[in-house]
């Protein structure tokens, strides 16, 4: 069954959102940076957690990603 993030990546892609994966994408890396310096808990498995979600978001827009040639390499980011 995919979780959630494969759900959610997998509408973006449909949609060819690539916008949408690359906030999505910020987002949880803003997040993962914040839980690196949470003290007090033990933050691992959350952030074992953000790094699937970010692969997972990567893995999206590299479907989205247009042939190459296509495009002039400063309209792909």
């Amino acid at each position: 069954m995919p979780s959630s993030i494969e759900l959610i990546v997998a509408s973006h892609v449909a949609l060819k959102d690539r916008r949408g994966l690359e906030e999505l994408r910020e987002h949880r890396r803003q997040l993962l940076e914040q839980l690196r310096t949470v003290s007090g808990i033990d933050p691992i498995r959350t952030i074992e957690r953000m790094e699937d979600d970010i692969r997972a978001i990567d893995e999206g827009l590299e479907q989205l990603k247009p042939p190459p040639g296509t495009l002039p390499e400063n309209e792909w980011r």
